[in-house]
């Protein structure tokens, strides 16, 4: 006969709550009928993650922990949108805010904490929100489809990530913060500089030394009133500005609570039966912030209600490894100077590196890294173990000390096993160790689910493959990734086979290659479809449903639901009477906004998809392709037509290109410039394919970029005549339509396989004219999708006021 099971209560469906119960469940998996209250209605998910799905990079689903089904196996009852109002801790009984009454042995509170809002006039209007869960990042995700301006008070981590997000809505972003630097709990002044500069190149803007005294508006926001009597717009306000303990539910119910609900070393509150993990928990003073001390936390409270002997909680030294925006920083124990400590740096602006190394006596107390944080788990580990480092600052600070250049197998067995791995989700070395020798772990994604290493931002993934390779030696399992999520196979193992076995349908390739999702997703599904038309120009049939909604509707979808359309402006020349007619069109078709484009060319920007043949008709014009992975422009300076300093005709040799390489379809977008002299007003030296005017010849220019991460181009060539412009033109754009892989621009390309071996490439004059006839007969084969849609009714009616199909 089995024994009773106590009744097991978690008051909260959070990360830190249900680690405890997953710890529970390995120890005593029989011992409590567990129930679990969750406020959201959803289940358990990463709360790290939110960052990414506001900006667009993962979704719900992909940032679930334990989805409902994990309840269901573990026989949990599980109440999600049930909030519990009170606490009965003499009848052990809780009572939620939907009528629900339950008895408990045994309750945890893990009711995490809540959004700090300043306490300003105005903080109650609509537009003002926090960011704390994921109702409030779909709000921001509506919001910026209706408005433009926000404002995110606040420079910490969560501040910032906010920020960026936004930015990747199309929302313009301005962080308020009332201190003289950002991050300034997690980075010294130094560092701080750097990383707002970053954030500063891909468009956040900052306002530092604000203190926010009102939020002006009537119902919503209209803007932020500052303590310096200056105004900002806004329509959209975020308070990032800090968290508080929720212990409105303890301290109702008679338990001690301070900033936090008081607990011991071994989690207990001061009524029994009732204790309290995470954000919500103050120990020895501290209410914890970070999930690997939440984890430790619930570590210890799992042991204690399994009934297993262990030590209790002493606190935790924390650090921070995080990759703000795409830029990684790292940052443990004390960084800042204080008196009789001393500080060693490094800074090299050229390659965005900083290094800072805090010392007392002996011993490292404190590092900040930025740019490059490879180091950051060795120097924690020190600062934990106070290990003396008398002679090897230096070297610690650069990165060159005796354990670093220790093969990393020698350097992984000597970190202890407390030592966090995966700072995300709280994994040490020892648990990882124990999923691989115990657990029968034999692959990186077998650690993943049985761990939780790795499995969000996947910053440690190179040390969780190191400790498989440590401890399972010849039996670990390398599992190739794919072009995603669906396949095993790579970019060039999917080409290959489509030639091999002539597939020649997006369908019949992923049957055929054993798709793990028979219906793909969206990145496989948009790649496929351009491997089998670059390979197959004259017989594949492109699959309209396989490309995202600007190519199917040949069109720039704005954030209101509405189109731009670009007409092609060979080379950026055009006429008055082809300005006359272009005016023409916007006027009787009301078209709010038109805007000169970088690529010297008219973007009528407003337009609803309904009207889009029509407006195309009356343009007469070819499309610009301003919305695939096509040829973009081909910008151009005057040169020796007009301009004083001009060596060649660059006018001329742009539209040529231009008329040439139109409709190419290509793996990513590209960019063409031609520069009537070396003075370079095109910006050719950073585009996909420069040309820049020399005497007597002409430069070609490979691999440039001028977005988010500009690249300057490599020089491929000199060459004396058009003819070889174009020859070498053809050759370089088919040769990357053939070997990247589909969404890699040419910068990421030829940084990816080496100017020497494209030169190699294209070296012999015979393999030149032999791409220049593959793309030429691509070419021969495309019409403007414009005129085709225009004269075609069946395709027009593809644009009839209907709801707008999902993207792929």
């Amino acid at each position: 006969m089995s024994a009773i099971r106590k009744k097991l209560i978690l008051v909260g469906n959070g990360m830190a709550g249900v680690r405890a119960i997953e710890h529970l469940l390995k120890l005593a998996p029989e011992a409590y009928d567990i129930t679990i209250f969750g406020s959201e209605p959803h289940p358990n998910y990463n709360r790290i993650m939110l960052s990414s799905v506001l900006a667009g990079g993962a979704s719900l689903d992909e940032i679930v922990i334990n989805d409902l089904e994990w309840y269901r196996s573990f026989n949990i009852q599980l109440y999600t949108g049930h909030t519990v109002t009170s606490i009965d801790p003499v009848e052990r009984k809780v009572h939620t805010d939907k009528g629900i009454t339950t008895s408990y042995d045994e309750l945890i509170l893990a009711t995490g904490s809540n959004p700090f809002m300043l306490p300003i006039p105005g903080a109650e209007k609509e537009g003002v929100i926090a960011f704390r869960d994921i109702k409030d990042t779909q709000i921001m995700q509506e919001v910026s489809q209706k408005y433009g301006k926000a404002l995110v008070i606040g420079g910490g981590l969560l501040g910032l990530e906010a920020a960026r997000g936004l930015l990747h809505l199309g929302m313009e972003v301005s962080v308020v913060h009332i201190h003289e630097y950002i991050m300034e709990r997690q980075l010294d002044e130094s560092a701080s500089v750097m990383l707002r500069k970053e954030l500063e190149a891909q468009g956040m803007k900052f306002l530092l030394k604000k203190q926010s005294e009102a939020v002006l508006g009537k119902k919503r926001v209209k803007g932020l009133l500052f303590a310096d009597g200056s105004i900002e717009d806004a329509d959209l306000i975020v308070m990032a500005v800090g968290i508080k303990p929720n212990v409105e539910l303890a301290r109702s119910s008679g338990i001690e609570v301070n900033r936090g609900i008081i607990v011991n070393d071994y989690m207990e509150s001061s009524l029994p039966g009732i204790y309290a993990v995470g954000e919500c928990a103050e120990h020895r003073g501290i209410a914890y912030g970070l999930v690997a001390p939440l984890y430790e936390q619930g570590a210890v409270l799992a042991k204690r209600l399994a009934g297993v002997t262990t030590e209790g909680y002493a606190g935790s030294v924390t650090s921070t490894k995080l990759k703000v925006s795409g830029v990684d920083v790292f940052s443990a124990g004390q960084f800042t100077e204080q008196p009789g400590t001393k500080a060693l740096r490094f800074q090299d602006e050229t390659d965005g590196v900083y290094k800072k190394l805090v010392i007392h006596g002996d011993k490292l107390i404190g590092a900040v890294l930025f740019g490059d944080t490879g180091d950051g788990a060795q120097l924690f580990s020190m600062i934990k173990k106070g290990e003396n480092i008398k002679g090897r600052e230096k070297e610690l600070l650069l990165g060159i000390s005796a354990d670093a250049l220790a093969p990393k197998g020698n350097r992984l067995e000597g970190m202890v096993d407390d030592e966090i791995i995966c700072g995300c989700n709280g994994v040490s070395k020892g648990a990882i160790a124990e999923a691989i020798t115990s657990g029968g772990c034999t692959s990186v994604g077998q650690i993943k689910a049985c761990t939780k290493a790795s499995a969000s931002c996947g910053g440690c993934k190179p040390l969780v493959e190191g400790l498989l390779q440590l401890y399972a030696g010849e039996a670990a399992v390398t599992v190739k990734e794919g072009i995603c999520g669906c396949t095993t196979l790579g970019r060039d193992e999917i080409v290959a086979e489509i030639k091999r076995m002539k597939l020649m349908t997006v369908k019949e390739v992923m049957n055929v290659l054993e798709w793990g999702n028979e219906e793909g997703c969206a990145k496989c599904r948009p790649s496929l479809n351009y491997y089998l038309g670059m390979l197959y120009p004259e017989e594949y049939i492109d699959e309209n449903e396989s490309r995202f909604t600007n190519e199917r509707y040949h069109a720039n979808i704005q954030k209101d639901g509405t189109y731009s359309v670009v007409p092609r402006i060979y080379g950026g020349v055009t006429s008055p009477a082809e300005l006359i007619k272009i005016a023409q069109v916007a006027v009787k078709f009301d078209v709010p906004l038109v805007k000169f484009t970088g690529g010297q060319r008219l973007d009528l920007l407003g337009v609803k998809k309904e009207d889009l043949p029509r407006m195309w008709e009356e343009l007469d014009m070819p499309s610009g392709h301003a919305y695939g992975k096509t040829l973009r422009t081909v910008k151009t300076c005057v040169g020796s037509t007009y301009c004083r300093f001009g060596t060649q005709d660059a006018l001329g040799m742009g539209i040529r290109l231009e008329q040439a390489f139109e409709r190419l379809n290509t793996p990513g977008k590209v960019k063409l410039a031609v520069s009537g002299c070396p003075r370079n007003c095109a910006e050719a030296t950073i585009k996909d394919f420069g040309v820049v005017a020399i005497d007597g010849g002409w430069e070609l220019h490979i691999g440039g970029n001028g977005g988010v991460h500009v690249r300057a181009t490599e020089l491929l060539c000199v060459v004396k005549t058009d003819d070889e412009v174009m020859e070498w033109a053809s050759a370089f754009l088919q040769y990357y339509r053939e070997n990247a892989g589909w969404n890699e621009r040419t910068a990421q390309w030829v940084e990816r396989v080496g100017l020497d071996s494209i030169k190699q490439a294209l070296e012999s004059r015979e393999a030149r004219l032999a791409l220049q006839e593959r793309i030429q007969k691509t070419l021969s084969l495309t019409t403007d999708p414009w005129k085709q849609i225009v004269n075609t009714p069946e395709l027009r009616k593809n644009f009839e006021p209907i709801s707008l199909p999902e993207t792929v």
